[in-house]
């Protein structure tokens, strides 16, 4: 069938930008400043471009609003309501992905009106972004306990403490400290540092690094990651 008889739609990606803030699991958004909903808040995304493919699309979107190149992202899903954006006839594909917060430059928050919400604080969004982001919190739940990704929410190194933390923020729910260490510590991923962080108590906290290359090599040999 010829395409000229067909209709053109727009395509757009829009980008689930989760953060951790060392107690909260945080949520990127920003105020839209045209129409419609010209002043809500929204996920960031942008039109697929014709040279581009989507996921090209997707880390052209995240680097303009982060200033990082290097991010883990995922594609989630696509969205397709008839009637999902007043304007016009839009199809996106909802992409998420995880920062390391302190890395965020902090200027581009003031450039693009952005601001982080802790997840249990996200103001009422725009279209159906709430649905795009619930989706992509379900799916950081699943890929989280099967998969080292929440390694990509922390600095290089890190306590566990911070580590348990970072989980109890994902899980949403406490994890029994005792347990967690231990079970953390068989998997040998992380590597000791021979450095204490001081900044919670006289005795300090041993650093650790997630060895990603050991991980790798056992899971090519069956290993299985399970937090």
């Amino acid at each position: 069938m010829p395409y000229t008889d067909k209709e053109r739609f727009h395509l757009a990606v829009d980008c689930v930008i989760f953060g951790f803030d060392g107690e909260h699991l945080n949520l990127l958004l920003y105020k839209r400043d045209f129409e419609p909903e010209k002043g809500g808040w929204s996920l960031m995304g942008g039109f697929l471009q014709k040279e581009e493919t989507l996921d090209d699309a997707a880390y052209r979107v995240l680097a303009r609003i982060t200033g990082m190149r290097d991010i883990y992202m995922e594609q989630l899903s696509a969205f397709s309501e008839i009637d999902r954006d007043p304007a016009a006839r839009v199809v996106s594909m909802a992409y998420y992905s995880l920062i390391n917060i302190q890395d965020y430059r902090e200027d581009l928050l003031k450039k693009h009106g952005a601001q982080w919400f802790s997840i249990n604080e996200i103001p009422n969004l725009v279209f159906d972004h709430s649905e795009i982001v619930d989706k992509a919190l379900r799916r950081l739940k699943r890929r989280a306990k099967y998969q080292p990704i929440g390694f990509e929410l922390l600095p290089e190194t890190f306590t566990i403490t911070q580590l348990r933390l970072l989980y109890e923020a994902i899980y949403q729910e406490k994890l029994e400290p005792a347990n967690f260490r231990r079970k953390i510590i068989s998997m040998n991923l992380l590597d000791r540092l021979p450095i204490k962080d001081m900044s919670n108590s006289k005795k300090g906290a041993y650093l650790y690094a997630f060895n990603k290359e050991r991980y790798e090599e056992y899971e090519a040999n069956g290993f299985s990651f399970e937090l």
